[in-house]
């Protein structure tokens, strides 16, 4: 468990879980806006991944803008998908939780 809560340390005390994804919009230069379960929301630059395996096949403009939120996780029409997890530590966060939890 020790090792576990450092690599996710970023990560709400209590749940070693990423937030799932709750909406994905297709933005400009292979950007991911993504909103999460928690409140934060972030910037997912793709262009590092697109000659990866399954990725080549989202270089195409018209098969990236498929994005679509499934299962907590990104998914193309290609078969492609990323998990919450990935999304979650690629991201740029932009907006921060307001929870009135602190």
């Amino acid at each position: 468990m020790g090792k576990n809560r450092l690599r996710f340390s970023h990560y709400n005390e209590d749940n070693l879980m990423p937030p799932a994804i709750t909406s994905v919009v297709c933005k400009e230069d292979y950007i991911l806006s993504v909103a999460f379960d928690n409140g934060e929301s972030g910037l997912l630059d793709m262009k590092p991944y697109l000659s990866f395996g399954v990725f080549q096949k989202i270089r195409d403009p018209g098969i990236f803008e498929t994005a679509h939120v499934s299962f907590d996780a990104i998914a193309w029409e290609c078969g492609a998908d990323i998990d919450p997890e990935f999304v979650y530590d690629k991201c740029h966060i932009i907006q921060q939780s307001t929870s009135a939890d602190g």
